[in-house]
């Protein structure tokens, strides 16, 4: 049975986030290396366990956050395709069939509207991965960069990120603490209204409400 730690240990997994960070950094993207993948993974987990999946089912999880962002250095457009091909490629002799087919779905399914759910680790994903906005994430380091980039700007303004899960109340919610003297509101809901969107079909699909708190104030 692969595990988590097989995967993070992996030369290959490794080398193709290492080549992905490089890649995302000419690009001027914010950090899609090992500190997201790592993240997401434990994000994974995390939502996975909260809402009452089994143990292999959470660790499925977070293999599939560690992974998810590995195929860009190939191409930003399609890498969750790409990503998942590169995992199958990967793992494809080692792996159960079916667990194989989980991970790379939910590989395949993070990025993009077209995303049709399965299992739930393809909606933790999306809930993993699309809450990790954080002043951690930006590469860059010259002021005048943040004038003209609003990705960095918003998620240089952000201060604190964190999803809360309450099975009582079947509710997911990610709370952002957002710096508005740098960054108004306003600026992350032009760039994350649509992954929000994402987030609010995964949280459905699990069987929950999708709420959004920024500053405290509580917007979804």
């Amino acid at each position: 049975m692969i595990t988590l730690n097989d995967v993070k240990e992996n030369p290959h997994v490794l080398e193709f986030i290492d080549q992905t960070e490089k890649a995302m950094e000419a690009l001027s993207y914010t950090n899609h290396g090992l500190r997201h993948a790592n993240i997401v993974s434990e994000r994974a987990i995390q939502i996975a366990k909260a809402i009452g999946l089994s143990e292999r089912e959470a660790e499925l999880a977070g293999i599939a956050g560690f992974c998810h962002d590995m195929g860009n250095f190939m191409t930003r457009t399609l890498h969750h395709h790409f990503g998942a091909i590169l995992f199958g490629q990967i793992f494809a002799a080692t792996m159960d069939p079916k667990e194989l087919s989980i991970v790379m779905q939910a590989i395949s399914n993070h990025d993009k509207d077209e995303m049709n759910f399965v299992y739930p680790v393809s909606a933790i994903l999306v809930l993993a991965d699309k809450s990790d906005v954080d002043k951690s994430r930006v590469v860059a380091t010259d002021p005048e960069h943040f004038k003209t980039d609003i990705h960095d700007r918003v998620n240089y303004a952000t201060q604190d990120s964190s999803i809360e899960i309450d099975k009582a109340t079947k509710r997911i919610t990610l709370t952002l603490k957002i710096d508005t003297d740098f960054c108004p509101i306003m600026e992350y809901f032009e760039i994350f209204t649509e992954r929000m969107v994402f987030c609010r079909k995964a949280a459905q699909f699990l069987g929950y409400d999708f709420g959004l708190v920024i500053n405290k104030f509580k917007l979804l």
